[in-house]
Formats: structure tokens, C-alpha cells, sequence
């Protein structure tokens, strides 16, 4: 099953942590989890604070310790398909929890999210549409449904991304179908 995953963090510094976790699996079913720092996770940017409204009092005060967090993601994201629509910073935050989590830090992967937008659609567009054709159809579903406030919440912008996957299915669906209707 594709989940999409994505991670609030304490900056975009290179010692940065995740502060916020959330997956969405293809079918709707979520978890979201605030995280209790390590000891050694001292970083700390009130920009970003700002963006995502995560103080660190509260995470300290209603954070999840890391080593839970990571071990409830590894025994129920493992053999799945992992989508971020930023791979390399929320794997970068994904690799400090599953360490601090005590797990190797490579034991869940992440996928681009407009990778498997692409691949969907293509699945259901080729032969109907041509490649260029399918690649702007989902660069325009994506710019589409850009939100004009994002929300810089882990749920919520993992929902956005589980959100775009369907509307881009249905809308491919659609549009081959009627593109196959105008061919007869």
C-alpha cells in the first residue's frame, strides 16, 4: 500500500530533528505523532517555530518519546511504499529519528510523492496520451491543488499529498476516457 509521510522539524539546519511526524496510507488511514527531543537534539530555529507552531515546551511537554515513535513507524510502515513530497530533507529527518529510535537509519525509505503521481497517471494515460502530454497533466493537478495557505503541519500535508495521488488517478481516469471516447 503507497503511504505518504511527512516530518516538521526544528529548522533546516544541518543539526536539525524532526519535531512532527504523520503518515496517510492510500486509504485514509492516518497517525500523527509530536516528538519528544532527544536529550542531544538542541537545535532550535524560531523561524520555524513560527511556520509550524511547535514550541518547545510543548513538545517536551506532550512530545512522544523518539524510540516509541520509531519503532510503532517501523513495524507499521515496513513493506509498504513511502512517499514525501520532499524526499531528501524528510529522509534526512526520518534517518534522526530512526537512529535516536535506536533502528539503522536506512531501515524505512522514502519515494518523491510526484514520482508515484506520475506513475499513476501514466498507467492509466498511456497509449491515450503521450509522454509530455501525462508529465504536464500532473505538474498541472500539482499546481493546482497548491494549497494558497499550506498548512506546515505533518498530517496535514501528508493528507495534501494522499489527497493529490487520488485526484490525480480520478482525473487521468477521466481524461482517458474521454479522449478514448473522442477516438471512436
Amino acid at each position: 500500500m503507497l503511504v505518504f509521510l511527512d516530518f516538521e522539524a526544528s529548522s533546516l539546519g544541518k543539526k536539525s530533528y524532526p519535531v512532527e511526524v504523520a503518515w496517510v496510507f492510500e486509504d485514509g488511514t492516518s497517525r500523527s505523532h509530536i516528538l519528544r527531543p532527544a536529550p542531544d537534539w538542541t537545535d532550535w530555529s524560531i523561524k520555524a517555530e513560527r511556520i509550524h507552531g511547535l514550541t518547545r515546551r510543548r513538545l517536551h511537554e506532550e512530545g512522544v518519546p523518539v524510540t516509541d515513535v520509531a519503532n510503532e513507524m517501523l513495524e507499521t510502515l515496513a513493506g509498504h511504499a513511502l512517499y514525501a513530497s520532499a524526499p531528501s530533507w524528510d529522509g534526512k529527518w526520518l534517518s534522526v529519528l530512526l537512529r535516536a529510535g535506536g533502528l539503522p537509519r536506512h531501515a524505512l525509505r522514502l519515494a518523491k510523492s510526484d514520482d508515484v503521481f506520475l506513475e499513476h497517471a501514466r498507467q492509466i494515460m498511456d497509449g491515450t496520451f503521450t509522454r509530455r502530454e501525462i508529465a504536464d497533466f500532473v505538474k498541472g493537478m500539482i499546481e493546482q491543488t497548491e494549497p494558497e495557505q499550506p498548512a506546515h503541519r505533518a498530517l496535514a500535508d501528508a493528507r495534501l499529498e494522499q489527497m493529490r495521488w487520488l485526484a490525480i488517478r480520478d482525473a487521468a481516469a477521466k481524461a482517458a476516457e474521454a479522449r478514448g471516447r473522442l477516438a471512436l
